[in-house]
């Protein structure tokens, strides 16, 4: 089955910073490794994934109207993304500041434009999609707001859904647990997994307590593991799959990666415990280069790979 894909949320760049990047004050100045300006945020890194995995994809997203939004604009196209629903608008194009260790990394974000998207954006875009994918829930104020609606109103349509809330800056996890009844796939990182659970009111023991226990409000929950892979649950048995062992360059996006791999095969109605595999690979393959999209694979290159 071919599906027409919408992802929403966010549109930005990433400007991945390596080397001496622990900051310090006092006019200081440090020495870097490298920078790489790239395509960045969840929603356009899931976007360009999926197009790269052969999937139909638009992305309904706001960039401002100025070199960083026209850049934006101009990888997701050259990634096979459809931009006709990203809209410029009065605002300065979000932008992301990663600063990059070998172990770990901080980001510093400006949501700008990227935050005025809104319930009908997402509605207009997915006038003839089959799925749509959420990301960035906690960045969009706007769409946050109306997405329990929007999801209900996609479910009413036969539009699939599935939905990466990604980490919330200021740690109080609300408006998730209203999403959950209406979603079919949710997709947080173990980190994530356990904070959600949490914020719906229950004390999980470990990460796989607590994907069950956002399974049993309604969504298949498929979780991002790092380097073990990733695994998946309705609520019942663990379905887990693992990672690949690579030279990795940068992690930035692998989560995203690993969103698009899975959905672009259980969009196609592989067994759950495939489906995962693939998510857990086209993770794995993305972190081979600087940037989200950098080292993202073909189908061809997962599928091998997944062997």
């Amino acid at each position: 089955m071919t599906a027409n894909v919408v992802v929403a949320g966010d549109a930005n760049l990433d400007l991945i910073l390596r080397g001496d990047t622990v900051p310090r004050f006092g006019q200081a100045e440090q020495l870097l490794s490298s920078a790489d300006l790239v395509l960045g945020s969840s929603a356009g890194i899931v976007a360009a994934g999926l197009a790269r995995l052969g999937v139909s994809t638009s992305l309904a997203a706001r960039v401002g109207d100025d070199v960083f939004g026209a850049r934006t604009v101009e990888l997701l196209r050259s990634a096979g993304v459809d931009v006709s629903r990203v809209r410029a608008v009065d605002e300065p194009t979000g932008l992301s500041v990663i600063l990059s260790t070998p172990g770990d990394r901080a980001i510093l974000t400006l949501t700008g434009a990227l935050a005025t998207l809104t319930g009908a954006d997402v509605l207009t875009a997915a006038s003839e999609a089959d799925h749509v994918h959420v990301a960035s829930f906690f960045l969009l104020p706007a769409l946050a707001e109306e997405l329990p609606a929007v999801l209900s109103e996609l479910r009413a349509r036969g539009v699939t859904t599935s939905f990466d809330t990604n980490w919330d800056p200021a740690e109080r996890w609300e408006g998730v647990a209203e999403c959950l009844p209406h979603v079919d796939v949710l997709l947080p990182n173990a980190a994530e997994a356990r904070a959600l659970a949490r914020a719906i009111g229950e004390s999980p023991a470990d990460t796989e307590d607590a994907a069950r226990l956002l399974a049993r409000r309604g969504p298949l929950v498929v979780v991002k593991d790092g380097a073990r892979g990733g695994f998946a649950t309705s609520g019942d048995a663990i379905v887990r799959a693992p990672g690949l062992t690579v030279d990795v360059v940068d992690t930035t996006g692998a989560g995203d990666s690993f969103d698009a791999g899975f959905l672009a095969a259980w969009l196609r109605r592989m067994p759950l415990a495939e489906a995962v595999r693939w998510g857990a690979v086209a993770g794995s393959l993305s972190t081979r280069a600087a940037g989200g999209t950098g080292g993202q694979a073909t189908a061809e290159q997962v599928e091998q790979a997944a062997r």
